[in-house]
């Protein structure tokens, strides 16, 4: 065996490779802006995805054969791509706007340095390569008279979180200023416990934190019940009170980055509630903007309906009407008007577009009061749709069969209105859905101590949280997570037999292939998981099983390749089929499905299926009723939401779920 070189040399190889990629990337990038310029003079669109494709497809191929998983080939350029878009949009953005180009900004943010929002602000000029003077506020509306008195040229502030939701006070700000939104960006938050150099967790007798940081983390917190909580008006006042602590026994949450500016180190790190927590940023700012057509562009409005039945949903049939999709809705009470309530929503529409001034000339005349509050660039930049495949593990079988399938036939496709005009009806026992039946249908996992068939008690515990959930208005329940019981056989038909217990029916969750027989045997329906959307074998068998399907969405997939997969079940003869959306992934949220709903209203509009939305993994727990309120006058056929099975949890939840459920069937 041949004796391996020194460590150090291989080290020394590998930062040598290291500061090449950078500077190979930093070419990239500018070449990149090249490719803006070309489009600026031929306004043509900041996306071309058949290049991206065809990018892709050959740096999958390249990287294969080099030994590279076409899974991190992907992931990068998905990465690098998105930086590419990002830069681009900012040039022609800037090059629209040549009044805003400057050699540097006046920013008004929330905290001092190292804050979230100086570091969101940061990223922000840096993108647009332009040096930032800050003006740390102590507040929403200092940060907002700042600009209006042109103390500033840009206040940034957060408007919402994956994990605490929406900021309530920021949309009452917007009510009353002259502001206009110009932009917006969105950061990873990363909270870490920071203490004094040498620090441990043993030490630590106080924790300082703003308010929403302490909320994003309330799971870490309640782990450790001794420590004393300090609300700051920000996380860096948090930061400077424990850099000015006399002793270690003070920590504050934040992010490490900003921690380095107060020479404070990361004692614990991860501590908010979801994995995957990012928080989104309006920036304001006294004079309007023009976005480019060729940019994907959101307009942000408010407005007030009328005081009768049905105006939110007239109000809403408009933006359906003139095919804009609205991405968020949010209500917020109108000061001194109990009861009465303004509504903020974003549509990814341009309002110079004839389909947004037609939109908004229809909502005048049926509105009380409406106000466009700005258009500017979204940076949700989707990925192109070759990533969908390349990211998956497939069958031997591809997705590509299944949609040559469908493609072939010349005949229309059994989901569409032009093969069954009428609106299709599912049934199962006491379960109806579709045709103007609407279902609420409960998700649950199944927990660990249901791997051992003799644990009583957590069957009992099983059975009084189906007892919730019938008082809560559901009908159906779905068994996740069937496949990792050992005893399945003996503890799926004692959970069944406690769901008709309580008239609901179960639904069992294929998450691999060799769930089918199990589920098959026991279920009164099956639940086809996104992971198996593109398995064509069991697609075929599914099609032929005399059993009602749930089809769950891919949260990579198109809208055609959904439709796809639809057709590929229905081919088989099984027409019992209902389609569920969970969500879609993209760059900015690569790991957070984001509401899809301009493919709900496409499938309402040329399928004669039911579809119901999972809106649990796109959007906070708080956030749900409005939300359902949307969904439903989109016109969804029902709801899954995922109801824990773990007591302290489903107690937390089982008003909530109670609420969305009798929304959605008000």
């Amino acid at each position: 065996m041949q004796k391996p070189q020194p460590l150090n040399q291989t080290r020394e190889q590998i930062t040598h490779l290291d500061n090449e990629l950078l500077s190979l990337l930093a070419e990239r990038r500018r070449l990149s802006l090249e490719v803006a310029r070309s489009k600026e003079v031929d306004v043509r669109p900041i996306r071309d995805t058949q290049r991206e494709k065809e990018l892709l497809t050959r740096l999958v191929t390249a990287g294969r054969e080099k030994g590279l998983d076409a899974h991190y080939v992907i992931s990068l350029y998905q990465s690098i791509i998105e930086d590419s878009v990002l830069n681009q949009q900012a040039y022609l953005h800037g090059r629209a706007n040549p009044e805003t180009q400057k050699q540097q900004y006046c920013i008004a943010y929330l905290g001092a340095r190292g804050s979230y929002s100086y570091l969101a602000a940061s990223r922000y000029c840096q993108r647009r390569q332009v040096e930032m003077l800050d003006l740390g506020c102590q507040s929403f509306d200092e940060i907002v008279q700042a600009v209006e008195s042109g103390h500033a040229d840009y206040g940034f502030l957060p408007i919402e979180n994956t994990s605490s939701g929406s900021i309530n006070e920021v949309y009452d700000v917007l009510q009353h200023t002259s502001l206009s939104i110009v932009g917006e960006t969105t950061i990873e938050v990363s909270h870490c416990l920071l203490g004094k150099p040498g620090s441990k967790l043993s030490d630590i007798k106080t924790v300082y934190a703003h308010p929403q940081p302490i909320s994003q983390c309330s799971r870490y917190l309640s782990q450790h019940k001794d420590l004393r909580l300090e609300y700051c008006s920000s996380s860096a006042e948090a930061m400077e009170k424990v850099n000015q602590s006399i002793d270690n026994s003070a920590a504050a949450i934040g992010s490490t980055e900003g921690g380095a500016l107060y020479q404070l180190e990361s004692i614990e790190s991860g501590l908010a509630n979801q994995k995957i927590n990012q928080s989104r940023f309006i920036v304001v700012a006294r004079k309007a903007v023009a976005v480019p057509e060729q940019l994907p562009a959101k307009t942000t409005l408010i407005m007030a309906t009328g005081q009768k039945a049905g105006a939110l949903v007239e109000a809403l049939l408009v933006l359906k009407a003139h095919q804009l999709n609205m991405s968020k809705l949010e209500s917020r009470p109108i000061p001194g008007t109990p009861w009465e309530e303004m509504f903020y929503l974003d549509i990814d529409a341009n309002i110079s577009s004839e389909a947004m001034q037609q939109g908004l000339k229809q909502l005048e005349r049926i509105t009380r009061f409406i106000k466009v509050l700005g258009c500017y660039p979204c940076e949700t930049v989707k990925p192109t749709q070759l990533s969908n495949s390349q990211l998956l593990i497939e069958p031997s079988t591809s997705k590509a069969e299944v949609i040559s399938t469908v493609s072939l036939d010349p005949s229309p496709y059994r989901f569409s209105k032009t093969y069954k005009a009428q609106a299709s009806e599912i049934h199962c026992g006491p379960f109806t859905i579709g045709a103007g039946h609407i279902g609420a249908i409960a998700k649950i996992t199944l927990s660990k101590s249901l791997l051992l068939e003799s644990s009583q008690a957590a069957l009992s515990a099983f059975e009084r949280r189906v007892k919730q959930l019938k008082e809560a208005g559901f009908q159906a329940v779905i068994l996740d997570g069937c496949h990792s019981l050992a005893s399945a056989e003996a503890i799926i038909p004692k959970l069944r037999q406690t769901l008709h217990q309580y008239d609901l029916l179960c639904v069992i969750a294929i998450e691999q292939a060799t769930d089918m027989p199990l589920a098959t045997g026991h279920a009164d329906m099956l639940f086809l998981t996104g992971k198996q959307m593109f398995n064509q074998a069991l697609l075929t068998q599914a099609g032929t099983l005399p059993i009602p399907l749930f089809l769950e969405r891919n949260d990579m997939a198109s809208y055609e390749e959904f439709m796809a997969a639809t057709e590929a079940i229905l081919s088989q003869g099984n027409q019992q089929l209902i389609l569920c959306d969970s969500g879609i992934r993209t760059y900015n949220n690569a790991n957070l499905p984001t509401l899809d709903l301009a493919s709900l209203i496409q499938i309402k509009a040329h399928s004669h299926l039911p579809i119901v939305i999972n809106p649990c993994y796109a959007i906070s727990e708080d956030a749900l009723p409005l939300q359902t309120q949307g969904i439903k006058q989109l016109k969804a056929d029902g709801l899954v939401l995922n109801c824990p099975l773990e007591e302290d949890k489903a107690n937390d939840s089982l008003a909530l779920m109670t609420e969305v459920v009798r929304e959605l069937y008000r």
